[in-house]
């Protein structure tokens, strides 16, 4: 899986969600909707798009086969959202929805 774009697409603050993301996979295929989450424990983490089943419980419509896959897909995508922090906070100006 080649990931050729991520893209922060909107920030939130004072919330259990930090951000939504979408990415590009070989500049043929878009993900929408991944989301950026706070844990319990205060770790970052991503979590793929859900929507709820009849009997209640989210499942993924979107999502790495593989462990190996799906540990690649996080890293990448949190350190474009560490980076897309850091690079708000050195220009001076507050985190914008883009």
């Amino acid at each position: 899986m080649n990931i050729t774009d991520i893209r922060i697409r909107k920030l939130y603050h004072d919330a259990m969600i930090k951000a939504l993301v979408s990415i590009t996979i070989d500049e043929d295929f878009a993900v929408h909707d991944i989301k950026v989450l706070k844990g319990g424990t205060g770790r970052l983490f991503v979590a793929m798009p859900s929507r709820k089943d009849d009997t209640g419980i989210y499942r993924d419509i979107a999502h790495p086969i593989d462990s190996e896959s799906r540990q690649d897909l996080e890293a990448k995508i949190l350190s474009v959202y560490y980076e897309h922090l850091e690079n708000e906070n050195l220009s001076g100006t507050a985190v914008m929805d883009i």
